[in-house]
């Protein structure tokens, strides 16, 4: 027996430590100017339905990018792609928070400007998803995003100090010290070393093999029945999440007094869930035979949760929250550790673009929705609606094919 069958393989390679260094940087900076962001926005136009406009202009272009650029990445590398981009949102930021240092504030334009956001995250999604996982050693992809997990909990902390600062001193200090943050993960994204060999391997073809490549992914998802009625549950589970994250801080602000703080608090709570049941993750495995029924009922309970939340009182919010979060940290292990593992290497962008596209689709319904629901209905009830949709779906999509699923999460990985 070789040394490599009884010795585990390191997590924390130089490369590993790289990408999540600069994963953790990157987060930061959109933590400070993201939040900030959607703040302005409703300071400024008052309104829920402008608000999910703003919302959308950053989620639509996510809907058409990622065809694309999925089939693309696998034929290009991606970490060039990752780094450039960073560079890019670098100049962008800077560029922004100048402009809106003087005081200048447009609301067409800075949506076109978040559209622009949109756009860049889009392809980076797809290269990031598509290339972190070349990055993981074998045996170790639980551990792997459990770590990142924590890292996107942790990041979300920073989120009060961006609202301190926000009320204080505006806008443009935080979409400049986010250009900081970009540029500093760019060129430590450049000094990862992994050979991308798919690239040699697919490189050329032009505008009609990437239409071809494109349609591959689609077809390599419906290929695979557990995969797509995976993809096709989370297309209802994004349509909840951005029916969420439209509806939560326009209801908290108009409810409350300084309901801006609430949101804060009901995110932190949510992030110290997640982090906690990271760390859990990160020490001890689920049992292989258990995963499916372990996110089916994560999937159930979740979409009860967030449901209900918004008519609770303010202390049972929190409490609410913080259980979310636990339970969305372990929806979020088991399924991306489990179809990142099973996707071939050489077909992890198709793939990856052609799941985003369901989500973001998803995402871009719930928040159209909330926000012309918001006119006509209590945002309470928009959320328990779609939540019930969400509700519906698991047991229909995930549980009614029950066989092809646990194909895919009751694997060893």
């Amino acid at each position: 027996m070789s040394q490599t069958e009884t010795t585990p393989l390191p997590l924390w390679t130089r490369d590993f430590t790289i990408i999540t260094l600069g994963s953790v940087v990157s987060m930061v900076g959109n933590s400070l100017s993201g939040f900030a962001m959607s703040l302005m926005v409703l300071d400024y136009t008052s309104s829920p339905l402008f608000y999910a406009i703003y919302v959308m202009a950053f989620t639509f272009p996510q809907i058409a990018v990622p065809i694309f650029s999925g089939a693309l990445l696998d034929r290009f590398s991606r970490k060039k792609t990752i780094y450039t981009l960073d560079f890019i949102s670098a100049a962008l930021y800077l560029a922004s928070g100048v402009l809106l240092s003087t005081g200048w504030f447009s609301y067409p334009v800075f949506a076109l400007l978040v559209f622009l956001f949109g756009t860049i995250q889009s392809v980076y999604q797809v290269a990031y998803q598509s290339f972190y996982p070349m990055l993981i050693t074998k045996g170790n992809y639980s551990k792997a995003y459990s770590i990142a997990s924590i890292l996107e909990s942790v990041s979300v902390f920073i989120v009060p100090l961006s609202t301190f600062i926000y009320n204080r001193m505006g806008i443009a200090p935080l979409m400049m010290a986010n250009s900081v943050c970009f540029f500093t993960a760019a060129v430590m994204e450049k000094q990862i070393r992994a050979e991308e060999k798919y690239v040699k391997a697919e490189k050329g073809g032009g505008i009609r093999r990437m239409l071809s490549d494109t349609r591959e992914g689609f077809t390599y998802l419906k290929s695979e029945r557990g995969l797509f009625f995976i993809a096709l549950y989370f297309l209802f589970s994004s349509l909840g999440g951005g029916v969420s994250n439209v509806a939560l801080l326009p209801y908290l602000k108009s409810s409350y007094p300084g309901g801006e703080y609430y949101y804060l608090l009901i995110g932190l709570f949510m992030m110290a869930g997640r982090s906690i049941t990271s760390v859990w993750h990160y020490r001890h495995t689920l049992p292989t035979e258990r995963k499916f029924t372990i996110a089916l009922t994560v999937y159930l309970l979740i979409a009860l949760s967030e449901g209900t939340m918004l008519f609770m009182p303010l202390a049972v919010m929190f409490a609410m929250s913080f259980a979310s979060g636990c339970l969305g940290v372990t929806s979020y292990t088991i399924r991306v550790s489990a179809t990142q593992s099973y996707v071939p290497d050489e077909k992890k962008g198709r793939f990856n673009g052609a799941f985003n596209v369901l989500s973001v689709l998803g995402s871009l319904i719930g928040q159209g929705a909330a926000g012309i629901l918001s006119e006509i209905m209590d945002l309470r009830f928009v959320m328990l609606l779609t939540q019930m949709v969400v509700f519906t779906a698991a047991l229909v999509i995930i549980k009614g094919h029950k066989k092809d699923v646990s194909a895919i999460y009751n694997r060893q990985q």
